[in-house]
C-alpha cells in the first residue's frame, strides 16, 4: 500500500503524520513544489518512528510525481492557505490551476488512485477534479464536511459539557462560512436528541460557531487551521485503506440526490475501499432543504468562475 500527500505545509504534513502513526501504508510519499521542504518534513517525521513505534516509510520529494507511482490514495492539500479576512471563494483563481495540475500529475502515475481534495475552496476544487479528470465519481472525495462535522461535535460538547466522542452530529452543504448546515435536528448524545437537552438559543449559537469555526481559527492563528483538517484527511484515508464502511459527510458528485445535479456538495456518505460507496438520505425537512438549495446556489456561483477561466 502506497499513499501520496501533495503539499507539505501544515495541513499536508499533519495529515501525513497521522497516516504514518496509524500505519495505513507501507510507503508514504510527501510531495511539495518548494525545494527540500517535503524532504525535510519527511526526515523529521521519520525520526519519530522509533519514539512512536510506526513502520511506515516516509519519503519527501520535490515536484517529482514519478515517485508517487502506484499510489492507492492521493490527498491534495496544495494551494494558498487562507489569510485573515480572506474567504475561501477568493482562493479560486489562485488554487484552481494548482489543484488541476496536481491531480493530472497524480493520475499520470497512479491511474487507479482515489483522490481526496482538501484544498480550498474545497467544494469548487472537488468539482474541478471531477470535471477535468474524467474519473468515476466515487473516486473523487472532498474532505470539508468531515472537518465541519468534527467542529460541530466539538461545539456541542462544549455546550453539553460532555465527551465529544459520545456525540453524533453531521454538517451538510457547502464547506463555507455561510453555506454549511449543521443538522441540529439529527444530532444526538448517547442516542438522546440534543434538541431535548439544549434550548433553541444555545443550539443556534452552536450552529453559528460551527459555521465560522474555520474563520475563528484563522483570526486567532493568522492562517488556516491544520491539526483538525489534517486529521480529517487521514480519517478518510483510513476508512478507504481499511474498508471501514464508515459514515462521513463528504463533498461528492450529486446526480439528483438531495434535489441537486451537476454539483459536488457535502452529504453523508459511506467511505470504503472503493472511495465513497453510497449516499445516505437524511430526509431533510422543508426548511432544511431550502437552506441546502441556497447553499448549492452559492457553490454553483463559485463553480461558474471555473468556466470563466476555461478550466471546466
Amino acid at each position: 500500500m502506497k499513499i501520496t500527500v501533495v503539499g507539505a505545509g501544515a495541513v499536508g504534513a499533519t495529515c501525513a503524520d497521522n497516516i504514518a502513526r496509524k500505519e495505513l501504508a507501507e510507503e508514504l510519499v510527501l510531495l511539495d513544489i518548494k525545494e527540500g521542504f517535503a524532504e525535510g518534513k519527511a526526515i523529521d517525521m521519520m525520526q519519530t518512528a522509533t519514539l512512536l513505534g510506526f513502520d511506515t516509510k516516509i519519503k519527501g520529494v520535490t515536484n517529482d510525481y514519478s515517485q508517487t507511482a502506484g499510489s492507492a490514495v492521493a490527498v491534495i492539500t496544495s494551494g494558498l492557505p487562507r489569510k485573515p479576512g480572506m474567504t475561501r471563494e477568493e482562493l479560486i483563481g489562485i488554487n484552481a490551476g494548482i489543484v488541476k495540475g496536481v491531480a493530472e500529475n497524480i493520475l499520470k502515475y497512479s491511474p487507479d488512485a482515489i483522490i481526496i481534495v482538501i484544498s480550498n475552496p474545497m467544494d469548487t476544487m472537488t468539482y474541478l477534479a471531477l470535471k477535468s479528470l474524467g474519473l468515476p465519481k466515487n473516486r473523487i472525495i472532498g474532505m470539508g464536511g468531515t472537518l465541519d462535522s468534527s467542529r460541530f461535535k466539538y461545539y456541542l460538547s462544549q455546550a453539553l459539557n460532555c465527551n465529544p466522542n459520545d456525540l453524533q452530529g453531521f454538517v451538510v452543504g457547502g464547506h463555507g462560512d455561510t453555506t454549511m448546515i449543521p443538522l441540529t435536528r439529527y444530532a444526538t448524545y448517547q442516542s438522546l436528541p440534543v434538541t431535548d437537552l439544549l434550548d433553541e438559543a444555545t443550539l443556534e449559537k452552536v450552529a453559528a460557531d460551527t459555521m465560522v469555526g474555520g474563520a475563528t481559527l484563522t483570526g486567532l492563528l493568522g492562517t488556516s487551521a491544520w491539526y483538525a483538517p489534517g486529521a480529517a484527511g487521514a480519517a478518510l484515508v483510513e476508512a478507504i485503506v481499511r474498508d471501514e464502511k464508515k459514515l462521513f459527510t463528504c463533498c461528492v458528485a450529486l446526480e439528483g440526490e438531495y434535489g441537486q445535479n451537476d454539483i459536488c456538495l457535502g452529504v453523508p456518505v459511506i467511505i470504503g475501499k472503493n472511495g465513497w460507496e453510497k449516499i445516505i438520505d437524511y430526509k431533510l425537512n422543508e426548511k432544511e432543504q431550502a437552506i441546502f438549495n441556497k447553499s448549492a446556489d452559492a457553490v454553483r456561483n463559485m463553480n461558474s468562475v471555473l468556466a470563466e477561466m476555461k478550466l471546466v
